[in-house]
């Protein structure tokens, strides 16, 4: 049995996607649609750059989705690819919206709509400097809510806002608040990595995004998925379609429990997990977190075609 995992924000990079735009009329046509929904050049950011305009997260998220789709379609219709094997898809943050896309639940115009009004919301929920975001290893996430309580409310919030992977975990907030948990766990030893950030993602300061986004999400039609999606704010599934439109609202402010959702996966009897889109990060990330795993990431036709082999074996 085998899981497609989509990618999240800070997998992008200019030039990712290049090869099958180059060998592949139906990526041209997919990047030529996101071009004319967004109405600007979302390829051109893709393929051409420059990177801080794609690091601009109105245009990160749709450029992940358009390059996280382009592949799963050619996968699904240049390749002898057995989805008959694929039983669960999950994707981590924006890369949720790929999974529902892929999974033909979401129209791809609409999550395009959707991740770029998603991306100014975000980033318009808080001031420039204000926010901030850290990893932290080598922790579980009861030991950082413990210390979580030693830092003074008056600071501000900071907050778990991705439980990525055994001893990998993310914290979101206010900038000031951020830094004291920071001097807190150097305090005691522990390692942690300021993140390149443009706000404080997946935390209570992006309630005011999640506002913005309601009714856009609410208009929008969902239909029922053809494959079953384990989703960032329950690590669960769902079937409702409103209740999935209520987890994409809570998912802006909400923790991404990706460590959850593969574990859920792999109880399920899932042992291939295979990442679909820019980067190899979620595979990182699954190794860690279920060790033996059988874990693929397909950025290229080589990686399509060493997949598809595998898989047959």
């Amino acid at each position: 049995m085998s899981a497609l995992l989509f990618p999240g924000q800070g997998s992008q990079v200019v030039g990712m996607g290049s090869e099958i735009y180059k060998n592949f009329d139906l990526v041209k046509k997919i990047f030529k649609l996101a071009d004319e929904k967004l109405n600007y050049k979302i390829s051109r950011l893709i393929l051409e750059g420059p990177e801080n305009e794609l690091q601009l997260t109105k245009n990160t998220q749709p450029a992940i989705l358009t390059v996280s789709y382009s592949i799963y379609k050619v996968l699904k219709e240049e390749f002898e690819f057995d989805f008959s094997q694929i039983k669960y898809f999950a994707g981590h943050s924006l890369g949720e919206y790929s999974a529902l896309v892929c999974s033909e639940s979401l129209n791809f115009n609409d999550a395009l709509y959707l991740l770029h009004e998603r991306g100014k919301a975000m980033q318009e929920s808080v001031a420039p400097n204000k926010g901030s975001m850290i990893a932290v290893l080598g922790m579980r996430t009861n030991e950082i809510n413990d210390l979580l309580n030693l830092v003074d409310k008056k600071y501000g919030v900071c907050e778990i806002a991705n439980d990525n992977a055994e001893g990998q975990i993310i914290l979101s907030g206010d900038k000031s608040s951020v830094e004291q948990f920071q001097k807190i766990l150097k305090e005691k030893k522990i390692k942690s990595i300021p993140l390149k950030v443009s706000a404080p993602f997946h935390c209570s300061l992006m309630k005011p995004a999640s506002k913005k986004m309601e009714d856009k999400i609410n208009n929008i039609e969902f239909n029922a998925p053809l494959f079953k999606i384990i989703y960032n704010v329950t690590a669960t599934t769902e079937s409702s379609s409103e209740n999935v439109k209520k987890l994409l609202i809570e998912q802006i402010y909400s923790t991404v429990r990706w460590r959850e959702s593969i574990i859920k996966m792999s109880t399920l009897g899932v042992k291939n997990f295979i990442e679909i889109g820019p980067g190899r990060v979620l595979t990182g990330m699954t190794k860690r977190t279920i060790k033996g795993a059988n874990c693929f990431s397909i950025n290229s036709i080589a990686d399509i075609k060493s997949i598809t082999n595998e898989l047959k074996k």
